[in-house]
């Protein structure tokens, strides 16, 4: 048996990209976080710009150096600093987006889809690297200014707090416009716009099945078989590309990061 998997070796694989869409429409489900983003967030008319960043920020977190994770702590500060608001509305309660407990469940959600899908493709990570790939994800939290004694202590913890966190999720006619400008957006480049109804399939095929009802996304057993085939083609394939272009947007995204930062400096 080899070493426990940890988070630096699941967290370069590109296939985890295609769990995205659901870590976005878990976190604007969220009423507060839907509710900021329907207010402030312009990323559903330019997606590829909201997801080079948050890649950048999970890369950072996970291989970065101090240097990277400040530079895109700033970023993120910047992002969040007007979005607030301290009324509650029909759209939703009243939000901060330093609020760490929404800083939680966006860290959160991008922890659960990276390994929904990682399992998804490699299979399940066995007790040990499934324990240390979450204790050493919790640095999405901290880089996010989440209290460390906030995240979850353990995965008992985390699945607890998921299990309570996910009934509360309310799609609202707003966010639910907002998921289908994600998922239908006309402002990509042409192959990105190919692949899209790929993307919906698998982004549907990874929600709970109350949310994907919700958000209006279309399903039933014939799509169910091919995101099944889909899962099970991509398990046999992808594991037997070579490093470097599995780990290709993550070496990218850090690069420019880095070069960004030195022309800065």
């Amino acid at each position: 048996m080899g070493r426990p998997l940890g988070a630096r070796d699941v967290g370069a694989e590109a296939v985890l990209v295609a769990g995205g869409g659901r870590a976005i429409l878990l976190q604007i489900a969220h009423p507060a976080v839907g509710r900021g983003v329907v207010d402030h967030s312009d990323f559903a008319t330019d997606p590829l710009r909201r997801l080079r960043a948050t890649l950048t920020f999970a890369y950072a977190a996970v291989y970065g150096s101090p240097a990277d994770i400040s530079a895109v702590q700033r970023a993120v500060n910047q992002a969040h600093a007007p979005v607030r608001a301290v009324d509650p509305s029909e759209d939703g309660p009243a939000y901060n987006a330093f609020d760490p407990e929404l800083q939680l469940w966006v860290a959160a959600t991008l922890y659960d889809s990276a390994v929904t899908m990682y399992e998804h493709i490699f299979g399940p990570l066995d007790a040990e690297s499934a324990d240390r790939v979450y204790a050493e994800y919790s640095v999405l939290g901290t880089a996010l200014q989440v209290p460390s004694g906030l995240w979850p202590s353990d995965r008992v913890a985390f699945a607890e707090y998921w299990a309570t966190t996910v009934p509360t999720l309310k799609v609202t006619a707003a966010t639910r416009a907002v998921a289908y400008q994600l998922l239908h957006s006309r402002n990509l480049p042409l192959w990105l716009r190919s692949v899209m109804p790929v993307a919906r399939l698998v982004t549907a095929g990874l929600l709970p099945t109350p949310l994907r009802v919700d958000f209006g996304l279309p399903w039933n057993r014939g799509r169910q078989r091919r995101f099944d085939r889909l899962m099970r083609l991509t398990a046999v394939v992808y594991p037997r590309l070579p490093g470097w272009i599995r780990h290709r947007p993550r070496n990218i995204l850090l690069g420019r990061l880095r070069r960004s930062i030195q022309a800065g400096a």
